[in-house]
């Protein structure tokens, strides 16, 4: 099991960040100056790596990069996500 962790925008990626990832994460953090942290979290073994609720880095099974912007999408960060409850 890997545990995912935080750490603010526009410092060093964690260490436990992949290599790879780092220069979508920089060219992200140029793009949103006000974005104030990263979320990493690994989804089947792959690291997803969040900046707010603005966008979205992460590894895919092929070990290419995406980039997904997550403002407007239905999941965003402030979403209840127990809505299926009631």
């Amino acid at each position: 099991m890997r545990l995912g962790v935080r750490w603010n925008s526009r410092e060093v990626p964690h260490p436990s960040v992949p290599e790879p990832l780092h220069s979508a994460i920089h060219a992200q953090e140029a793009e949103h100056r006000d974005a104030e942290a990263w979320t990493l979290t690994w989804l089947e073994g792959r690291a997803h790596c969040r900046l707010d609720a603005l966008v979205l880095v992460a590894e895919q099974p092929d070990g290419s990069v995406s980039v997904t912007s997550l403002v407007g999408d239905a999941l965003s960060a402030d979403d209840d996500d127990d809505d299926w409850l009631t």
